[in-house]
């Protein structure tokens, strides 16, 4: 049975624009999921890259002509320029390691349903209303937004120190146990094939 480490941000359009595709993968394959949010950015500036902010004019444009266009690719409702992005990303963050930690819930769900949030719902998910709504919604006690702080932090810390080591440089990034790597939503066919045997 295959396993994945899947490294992602609750505030990456792109970790948004995978949708449920990934986790249909990891089912038809059976394979074992762990959940890994982590500081996107810090990643970025640990790794070579740049904050989006930060980039090129050239690099921002297009980057919004395919955000938009992937959106539509996947039937997916986005909006370009959510009203809370960025927001500290840690409290949710924090939610989903705790969920992750007590079971119970739809955690695929969990993590779509935080991103979604942001990006289609104008919701800012640095607030405990919000992601209480979201632990809801999927299957988790809601209170879990309220425990396991510490131990929150320090995996989410970890999460990224982790990341670095094992090649990781943005998100979503999946990594098969056999430590072929996946970057970006639009590899989740190349992860299927690789785990069908086809690459």
């Amino acid at each position: 049975m295959p396993h994945i480490d899947y490294y992602f941000a609750t505030l990456s359009p792109y970790t948004y624009l995978a949708g449920h595709r990934f986790e249909d993968v990891a089912a038809k394959h059976g394979a074992t999921v762990t959940y890994k949010p982590l500081d996107v950015i810090a990643l970025f500036g640990r790794t070579g890259g740049t904050p989006p902010k930060d980039r090129h004019i050239n690099r921002i444009e297009y980057r919004a002509q395919e955000l938009v266009r992937q959106a539509k690719k996947y039937d997916m409702p986005f909006n370009l320029k959510p009203a809370h992005w960025p927001t500290n990303a840690a409290p949710s963050s924090y939610a989903i390691i705790a969920a992750q930690n007590a079971g119970g819930g739809d955690m695929g769900k969990l993590v779509h349903t935080i991103l979604r949030a942001v990006w289609a719902e104008e919701k800012d998910i640095a607030q405990d209303d919000v992601i209480k709504a979201c632990l809801s919604e999927a299957g988790f006690d809601p209170t879990l937004a309220d425990s396991g702080l510490l131990t929150g932090a320090e995996t989410y810390a970890a999460n990224l120190e982790e990341a670095i080591d094992k090649g990781v440089f943005g998100a979503p990034f999946y990594i098969v146990d056999n430590d072929q790597r996946f970057w970006g939503q639009d590899k989740i066919e190349d992860l299927d094939a690789h785990l069908s045997g086809k690459l």
